[in-house]
């Protein structure tokens, strides 16, 4: 019920899809060493969903996590400085306080979780090289305003500071749901981290990639890469590659699956609002509704999954070592199938422990 990412494909779903050059060039693979830099066509594939790429600016990587690690890793060391929001993923604060200095800048829980620019601008030093943003955001599914990006773009240009954009979401969300321009596209120090684990729903595929019009940089991730992974599956990029070219229908399937869903939870809070504060997400597969009971949210969420086998994840699992972050929220999912069980399951825990 916490899930992150939208409902999976099976093969056989995935290989429907393909044309048949595609089908036979999945069945007939060769399955020797890939290129360090990804498939071609599959890069070609990627740079393709962006307004102005091409394969030349987009490396890929087994998974989205290698990318965060290998970006901050050619960016950062000891005299440097990143700043992060909060609450985060969790590899993106402590990657770059196991490389040097860092500070974060919460979002905004009364402003829609939006993010403040000025307060951004505070925390830039002489030695900042980075920033890490990511929307739609985890856990909350906020996305910033189009004006409040600019800024914050226009601010990171007149410093020569790096944005890593984690869009791991992009394309993904309800009915109307607006996304922001993918940061390699607007910005010349924009990176834009790109997965099929959560959009596309095929985090088996473990292929990520990271877009960037600097060149230079995604060489030096690159031969960073040889001592990581060095190269990624050869099946998973010709099913990656499907993938992509299919984007458009593999999204708007998961996008109906959000929409269903989330007309469910919509329902299930009407009915219990003197425990909950719920906040649709703009975009995602995910929300952070507040709880209201008295024993606190992880008492709350301990017990669910105990004793009534329902998992969400507790605000705490978002703390932060740089500034506060909220205690009373817990991340739940809409991407998914199934929904109906689990709802029903949470309902009636809470009959029962009120009972």
């Amino acid at each position: 019920m916490t899930a992150s990412d939208a409902e999976s494909l099976s093969v056989s779903e995935l290989l429907a899809l393909a044309t048949p050059e595609q089908r036979d060039g999945f069945e007939n693979l060769w399955l020797g060493y890939t290129e360090t830099y990804g498939a071609p066509d599959l890069r070609a594939a990627i740079a393709a969903t962006h307004s102005s790429q091409t394969a030349e600016n987009v490396l890929c990587f087994s998974g989205a996590s290698e990318g965060i690690y290998a970006a901050n890793s050619v960016l950062l060391d000891k005299d440097s400085h990143a700043i992060m929001v909060t609450p985060n993923y969790q590899s993106h604060e402590e990657l770059p306080l196991s490389l040097g200095e860092a500070s974060a800048v919460p979002l905004d829980p009364n402003d829609n979780w939006s993010l403040d620019i000025d307060r951004v601008a505070a925390q830039i030093r002489p030695n900042t090289k980075l920033i890490t943003i990511n929307f739609p955001h985890n856990p909350t599914g906020a996305i910033l305003s189009l004006d409040r990006y600019n800024a914050l773009i226009e601010l990171c240009r007149h410093h020569g500071i790096y944005i890593l954009h984690d869009e791991i979401f992009n394309g993904l969300g309800p009915t109307g749901t607006q996304h922001l321009p993918f940061i390699a596209d607007i910005y010349e120090r924009g990176l834009s981290l790109g997965v099929t684990s959560k959009s596309y729903g095929l985090p088996g595929l473990r292929i990520g990639w990271i877009t960037c019009q600097d060149t230079d940089l995604l060489s030096r991730m690159e031969r960073f890469k040889h001592y990581l992974s060095i190269c990624n599956s050869a099946p998973s990029e010709r099913l990656a590659l499907i993938a992509v070219e299919n984007r458009d229908a593999i999204l708007a399937r998961n996008c109906d699956i959000v929409d269903e869903n989330l007309t469910k939870w919509d329902a299930f809070f009407a009915r219990h609002t003197d425990l909950f504060d719920w906040q649709r997400p703009q975009g995602s597969c995910m929300a952070f509704p507040r709880y209201l009971g008295p024993e606190g949210v992880d008492a709350f969420c301990a017990d669910l999954v105990e004793q009534s086998g329902v998992l969400f994840l507790p605000s705490s699992i978002y703390r932060s070592g740089l500034n506060d972050t909220p205690t009373d929220r817990f991340r739940l999912g809409c991407g998914r199938k199934g929904l109906d069980e689990g709802i029903a399951a949470l309902e009636a825990h809470i009959m029962k422990n009120s009972a």
